[in-house]
């Protein structure tokens, strides 16, 4: 690996560890102060190592230069003399005693605690995930305005309001107590569905942006389920579901970063490996009392990854479970997805009743599926819904597959 890959990778592996340790040190307040260092270490590495060649441990190297970089803020930095200094002055009377923990324990812990101070329900959802690549993932501004399709001013803002908010509100690095875990839990959980989703269904047509949004939501969740009271059998289904569709990941989309409808992927290209893992995650989810929505929609793509099934059985299944799940957890989007199970096992007229009862007349997937549902019943009406679909189909390759149906329905 040259120098001009390795310190990418370096920064997105290592970045978020150091920015972790340092902030559960000195405080969430002083993030900007702990990103200044983190900065100025990778800058001297890119100068240094251009020079003298890359060190034998270059993770090592960082950390011994983030820890001098450290002491030397701590020493002639006004900042930390006038604010951060007087802060801590019970906890350090001499300087030279500060010792920065960059163990392998420490950081996990300081980034598992980063995750809940991340995730908290008082900075807004959209907020919450820009932070969590940033700091918890080590994405650079670019990457996070190319995966959230905007641009890096806007990113810039969000990335400062929710520093701010951790400075007024006084958010600490800490686990929630036992009374506050499970609701914060439920958040961090929330987040991290989204996060993943950000890459699932991204619009974006950077095809390793995707997988990594996704990859990040796994990592980060497996850092929870390696932390005993947060290894619940909800946790343990939000892995199950994301090993489910994590696992169809290549064979859903094409060289060109197309989608590529279920029903046409090559299921030579799934990796079962995954799958197993969703199966022993699954597993491991149904030792708890409840179910949650996430202990459902892992049952529905596991029955989606069963390709020796029979179709009856398999969509009886798939249907059963969206029934349950609409109960629990209704969302217009989840009652129009039962409705294509429903079309499965009760046919098409059924389902339409079903559908057009549904309120998502301004979705485009909504009138997609309503034309799906008309095939052979009502050219007439098909065409109709799926000119509709097109009119508010917000990307290129929604609007792709909506033209080539229409035109194969012309031919």
């Amino acid at each position: 690996m040259t120098e001009n890959q390795l310190i990418p990778n370096l920064f997105r592996s290592e970045y978020s560890k150091i920015i972790a340790v340092l902030c559960k040190k000195f405080g969430l307040s002083n993030i900007q102060i702990a990103e200044d260092i983190v900065s100025d270490t990778f800058l001297k590495a890119s100068e240094t190592w251009g020079l003298k060649g890359v060190p034998n441990n270059p993770t090592a190297w960082l950390y011994k230069v983030a820890k001098n970089k450290t002491i030397d803020y701590f020493r002639h930095e006004n900042t930390f003399i006038n604010k951060v200094l007087p802060e801590i002055k019970n906890k350090y009377t001499n300087v030279s005693i500060v010792k920065i923990d960059l163990s392998e324990h420490n950081i996990k812990d300081s980034q598992l605690q980063m995750l809940f101070a991340v995730c908290n329900p008082i900075i807004s959802i959209k907020n919450q995930i820009t932070f969590a690549l940033r700091v918890l993932c080590g994405f650079g501004i670019d990457e996070i305005s190319n995966a959230l399709l905007t641009n890096n001013t806007a990113i810039n803002k969000r990335l400062t309001r929710t520093k701010k908010k951790l400075r007024t509100e006084k958010i600490n690095l800490k686990f929630p107590n036992n009374k506050e875990l499970e609701v914060r839990l439920d958040n961090v959980l929330t987040i991290l569905y989204l996060l993943f989703n950000e890459g699932y269904y991204s619009s974006t047509s950077n095809k390793s942006v995707k997988k990594e949004l996704s990859i990040e939501a796994m990592r980060l969740l497996h850092m929870l389920l390696n932390y005993k009271p947060t290894s619940v059998p909800k946790a343990n289904a939000l892995m199950a579901l994301f090993c489910f569709q994590s696992s169809r990941f290549d064979a859903r989309i094409d060289t060109n970063g197309k989608s590529i409808l279920f029903k046409n992927q090559d299921r030579k290209k799934w990796n079962y490996e995954l799958i197993e893992k969703g199966e022993f995650y699954l597993n491991l989810s149904s030792k708890g009392i409840k179910t949650s929505k996430y202990h459902l929609e892992a049952a529905i793509a596991f029955w989606h990854s069963r390709i020796e099934t029979n179709e009856n059985e398999k969509w009886n299944h798939i249907l059963q479970l969206y029934n349950r799940l609409i109960q629990i957890s209704y969302s217009p989007i989840i009652a129009l997805n039962r409705t294509y199970a429903l079309s499965k096992v009760k046919g098409k007229k059924i389902a339409l009743t079903e559908a057009l009862k549904i309120n998502l007349k301004d979705n485009h997937l909504y009138h997609t599926l309503i034309a799906d549902l008309y095939n052979k019943i009502d050219k007439e009406k098909q065409i109709n819904h799926l000119k509709k679909a097109l009119k508010l189909a917000d990307t290129k390759n929604d609007k792709l597959v909506i033209i080539n149906k229409l035109k194969a329905l012309n031919n």
